[in-house]
């Protein structure tokens, strides 16, 4: 298992005063490290965490989910983190996941590891389930392997794949972009660990409407991917090798 005090978990934050409370406070219970990156919030989000043991990163201004990210991984980097996890601020993950993503971290060592909202995945809006299923598709092509679960912000980064610069990208696409070049640069591919699909609070009580807009963002996402595809050449060659590599998946309890 990966050392949870040596493993931040990352927490981009946009407008997040609804839920980011709680977020914290479940993480905390399971990892004593939490980063949390406010990226330009104008509803106090960063208030809400002022009596916490926990590292409160800043942007003046909204730079997006990618910039929140890599400001979260370069502090976890200068203070010595040997990989890290990230979950949204919205209260879409649960945070006692992150125990299991750590255990699959020591099984799988050098891999990137995703919390994959493979159970009850019936639950999602149509929409998104479809659109997930295209980013998946993408992304593996641009990867060069089966992925399970591209859009997943849940998820344990090692310590190379935090450190990988001039990584393409904002927004959703920089966690798309991060799977890719984590595969094409340094060999690192990922492993999923099937969780809930959570579509409202342990409470009971709804989420804020998610971030992620699925035709503008998977536009986004297909059309940065599309260009990369070309560029690595035998495109068709290449997606039937992909599509015949099922998608690692570790289903230890």
């Amino acid at each position: 298992m990966a050392d949870p005090r040596t493993t931040p978990v990352v927490i981009p934050a946009l407008n997040e005063a609804l839920r980011i409370r709680d977020v914290v406070t479940q993480t905390l219970a399971h990892c004593p490290w939490v980063i949390v990156v406010d990226d330009g919030s104008t509803d106090g989000t960063a208030d809400c965490l002022a009596d916490l043991p926990v590292t409160v990163l800043r942007h003046g201004l909204r730079r997006g989910k990618g910039a929140a990210l890599r400001t979260g991984f370069a502090e976890a980097l200068a203070r010595g983190a040997t990989g890290a996890l990230t979950i949204d601020g919205d209260g879409q993950h649960d945070p006692s996941d992150l125990p299991r993503l750590l255990a699959a971290a020591g099984r799988h060592p050098g891999h990137i590891i995703i919390g994959a909202r493979l159970r009850h995945r019936a639950q999602a809006p149509r929409l998104r389930r479809m659109a997930n299923a295209f980013g998946d598709w993408g992304v593996s092509w641009g990867a060069g392997y089966r992925i399970a679960d591209t859009q997943s912000g849940q998820r344990y980064y090692p310590a190379p794949v935090l450190a990988l610069q001039d990584v393409p990208g904002e927004d959703f696409v920089f966690e798309a972009q991060l799977l890719i070049s984590a595969s094409r640069r340094l060999g690192v591919r990922s492993v999923a660990v099937p969780v809930e699909t959570r579509y409202r609070g342990q409470d009971g009580g709804p989420l804020r409407r998610s971030h992620f807009r699925p035709l503008r963002d998977l536009y986004r996402i297909t059309s940065h991917v599309v260009r990369q595809v070309i560029a690595y050449g035998d495109v068709w060659r290449e997606y039937a090798r992909v599509r015949a590599q099922p998608p690692l998946i570790d289903t230890t309890p």
